[in-house]
């Protein structure tokens, strides 16, 4: 074993996945303005680029030179720093997300030197196989959290104290129900790992046996988002723009990076568990494991364009009173399932 290369190797992987979710944060952007746009009976941005295609590289162009404007009052190190909190935790999940069964042979040799890339499973489509993959991303996502409440506070502003608070709320609210959403999957798989429960599928999705699993995880999904109709954390209307009130610049490109990676990481984590991940016929593995991941994607954002946003109280009853007693009900039926049938 060659520890140089197998380290050269995991690094150009980590790039490449983090150049291709950069990529995707940004187009994803544009594919909800266009979408938005053709859904509100208006154009989309069509400007910068062949029909506005590097409309993301114009906007980045723009926050890199806005003015960086922190509020007197503010508590300036807390102020910067949760925007970095808030979108490190977007990234951070992408170490356990499976795209692909394989993306390189077993061993390849450089410079007359055989590699073997089944140690650390390095030709696995996935940067990190590990046996709990589940609960890491469960817990590196419920971090975000804690940016997006220091800035409300850091922020002296009471709008956006209140946006934190609300999204404190709202976090541990539908964390229950995400958590206990996914029991049923779990119980079928019998493992934490992702790539073993993608691989659990090979003969038939989970959603098939999950039905009701699958709409309950993708509601709370909509809820850890803050997509509409669960945005009560920046509703305008109350709250000017929420715990990003006071932000500007690339600290909130940050914010925004967060939010939607955080989409990104939602719909390919639902993909994972009850769609198969990278299976299907014909098409690459990475293939499919894009293409559905966009289909979800495209579906966050025509719930937007469609349904009006909860009344706050709405909000925490639908996640107590209705997502909870249903994802306790979803797992006993399954365990009855399993135990009979």
């Amino acid at each position: 074993m060659n520890l140089p290369l197998l380290i050269g190797v995991m690094v150009v992987k980590i790039l490449v996945v983090f150049v291709v979710f950069l990529t995707t944060i940004a187009y994803v952007v544009l594919m909800e303005r266009k979408v938005l746009g053709f859904i509100q009976f208006r154009y989309g941005p069509n400007r910068v680029g062949p029909w506005g295609l590097l409309q993301p590289l114009a906007d980045a162009l723009k926050l890199i030179f806005k003015e960086d404007f922190t509020p007197p009052g503010a508590n300036r190190f807390l102020f910067v720093l949760a925007p970095m909190i808030v979108g490190l935790t977007a990234f951070l999940p992408l170490a356990v997300i499976p795209f692909a069964d394989k993306i390189l042979p077993d061993t390849i040799t450089i410079y007359g030197q055989k590699l073997d890339l089944t140690v650390a499973s390095l030709n696995r489509g996935v940067i990190a196989d590990v046996n709990i993959g589940l609960l890491y991303i469960f817990a590196v996502a419920s971090m975000a959290v804690y940016g997006a409440v220091i800035g409300g506070w850091a922020s002296n502003n009471k709008y956006s104290l209140l946006g934190a608070l609300r999204l404190s709320a709202q976090m541990i609210s539908y964390e229950l129900a995400l958590g206990l959403s996914v029991i049923g999957v779990l119980m079928i798989s019998g493992t934490l790992s992702l790539v073993g429960i993608v691989e659990a599928q090979k003969n038939m999705w989970f959603i098939v046996y999950q039905p009701l699993g699958f709409v309950l995880f993708l509601t709370a999904a909509f809820a850890e988002c803050a997509r509409t109709p669960f945005d009560l954390i920046e509703c305008e209307n109350e709250l000017v723009a929420g715990y990003q009130t006071e932000y500007s610049s690339m600290k909130w490109g940050l914010l925004m990076m967060g939010e939607y990676g955080h989409v990104v990481i939602a719909s390919a984590l639902t993909v994972t568990l009850f769609l198969g991940g990278w299976q299907g016929p014909f098409l690459p593995p990475v293939v499919w494991f894009l293409l559905k991941t966009f289909i979800l994607i495209f579906f966050f954002i025509w719930v937007r364009g469609t349904f009006p946003r909860f009344r706050f109280d709405q909000l925490m009853y639908f996640g107590w009173k209705v997502l909870l007693p249903l994802s306790l009900v979803n797992i006993l039926l399954t365990g009855i399932i399993m135990l009979y049938i």
